[in-house]
């Protein structure tokens, strides 16, 4: 190839605009994380939580009362169990309830246990605090 004055212009003028571009688009890719969040880190935030809460805090043996409660991070008709614990270890109790929609739910308990019985809600890995009922 012949290097004239015409070419050098152009080969010139090209490597330009090549340079310009690749600075333009590496701003703009550098600019698009910020700009747009990743899926991932706009859902991290979501933690899932259960509440209970007992319609009773002192029954009979055998009596029945309720256990309510709303439920967050989990998807309807998720199913939540009542756990006691029993000897320092927490036992699943054939209780348990799906949550609605709205992540509530509710349940009819009766325990036989006497004395105070500490309970629980949970769902996989997610656990409610603990509340009491006393039996006697």
């Amino acid at each position: 190839m012949i290097v004239t004055k015409q070419n050098s212009l152009r080969l010139a003028a090209v490597a330009t605009v090549s340079v310009l571009s690749l600075g333009l688009a590496g701003t703009a890719m550098a600019a698009t994380p910020a700009a747009h969040p990743a899926p991932a880190t706009q859902h991290a935030a979501v933690h899932a939580g259960i509440t209970a809460h007992s319609s009773a805090s002192s029954v009979r043996a055998w009596q029945q009362f309720r256990v309510t409660g709303t439920t967050t991070g989990l998807k309807a008709g998720s199913k939540v169990t009542l756990q006691q614990k029993q000897h320092g270890k927490w036992v699943a109790l054939p209780a348990s309830a799906p949550t609605a929609r709205n992540g509530a739910y509710s349940l009819g308990v009766k325990l036989g246990l006497k004395g105070v019985n500490e309970l629980r809600m949970v769902n996989g890995n997610t656990v409610s605090p603990v509340f009491t009922v006393t039996v006697r």
